[in-house]
């Protein structure tokens, strides 16, 4: 066989092994519309929630208090869903980041602490 012929074949061979792995869509931040929080007062900790969003399916997800210096690690449901989790302190107005781990992606937002569900305009400022 000829030179040219083999490499002919290794560019095929290239060719169709590239073209069957297909580029990872990026996972989305989290949407601070479908974030809740649970503060308790009394004793200055608040647990998390988050609304079900299949881009986050089983996920490892990360809730740290800038404020406190502390937060916890959880996993995602099946659903995307989250929570309620275990109380971290907390209280209100403290900067709370958000990060989803899936797919070998990660992706964070940061909120300002408040009962009840979170909005864009609770998104911290850098």
């Amino acid at each position: 066989m000829s030179t040219l012929h083999l490499a002919q074949r290794f560019c095929l061979a290239a060719a169709l092994l590239l073209g069957c792995t297909t580029p990872s869509v990026p996972i989305p931040p989290p949407s601070p519309e479908k974030v809740y929080f649970s503060l308790d007062l009394d004793s200055g900790t608040a647990s998390f929630g988050y609304a079900a969003d299949p881009s986050y399916a089983d996920a490892v997800v990360y809730i740290f208090n800038r404020d406190a210096g502390q937060g916890i690690i959880t996993t995602a449901e099946a659903d995307g869903s989250v929570g309620p989790t275990e109380a971290f302190p907390a209280v209100e107005g403290d900067e709370v980041i958000v990060t989803f781990e899936a797919h070998s992606q990660v992706s964070s937002t940061c909120l300002r602490m408040q009962d009840g569900q979170s909005n864009s305009g609770r998104e911290c400022e850098l």
